[in-house]
């Protein structure tokens, strides 16, 4: 088994929450989005966040506008449609479920399983 692949598919696989979660909060540019996902340590590349931005805006999750910059061309504002609150509401209590079964798992000890 290759441990970096193993953290890489577990990154990826909350990426889409995490993602989400940063645009629910109000606008963002997709620059942004790389710079909180990096510092967060959720290593992620322009190459996998815009397929992903353009599959969430194809599911009716997000929606986007273009805003006028002083600083270069026009860019991209990202936002929640009303069916991507919904969804991250729902990918919110799978989150809790899941971290909460995991902590009961990975807490446990040899010393303290039942036989």
């Amino acid at each position: 088994m290759n441990l970096e692949n193993t953290q890489v598919q577990m990154r990826k696989g909350i990426l889409e929450y995490c993602i989400l979660h940063i645009i629910s909060r109000g606008e963002v540019y997709a620059s942004d989005m790389l710079e909180e996902l990096t510092s967060a340590k959720i290593m992620v590349v322009e190459g996998t966040l815009y397929p992903l931005l353009t599959r969430l805006r194809k599911a009716g999750l997000v929606e986007y506008k273009w805003v006028e910059s002083n600083a270069g061309p026009p860019r991209k504002y990202y936002k929640l449609t009303s069916s991507g609150i919904d969804f991250l509401e729902h990918l919110g209590r799978t989150w809790k479920d899941l971290t909460k079964s995991t902590k009961l798992i990975t807490s446990k000890t040899a010393e303290n399983q039942q036989p």
